[in-house]
């Protein structure tokens, strides 16, 4: 089982590539079939699988196998969760006065 800040770590590393970005705006608009994805970006097939096992391993992105081919996905309760991550992340706590009190 991953610890909280793993997971956070993988979302972020997700969301921390130009490539990956533009993965994510492709997908928006629906499923999208791997071959389609690596026409549309001019990558190599190594590179993209690259990336799409990191936007897997974050949950933002999921794939499934049809043939030969791999479709994938947003996934909206992966989407959810990256949007909680930040959000917890970056929520102001004011109760913790114990930095440099005296």
């Amino acid at each position: 089982m991953q610890t909280e800040e793993k997971r956070t770590a993988a979302v972020f590393k997700a969301l921390a590539d130009e490539n990956r970005i533009r993965i994510l705006k492709l997908l928006q608009n629906g499923e999208k079939c791997a071959c389609v994805l690596l026409d549309d970006l001019k990558i190599t097939q190594p590179t993209m699988s690259h990336h799409m096992k990191i936007l897997c391993d974050s949950d933002i992105v999921v794939g499934r196998k049809e043939g030969k081919w791999i479709y994938y996905s947003i996934s909206s309760d992966g989407a959810s969760a990256a949007i909680r991550c930040l959000q917890e992340l970056t929520q102001i706590n004011y109760t913790d006065k114990s930095c440099c009190e005296k």
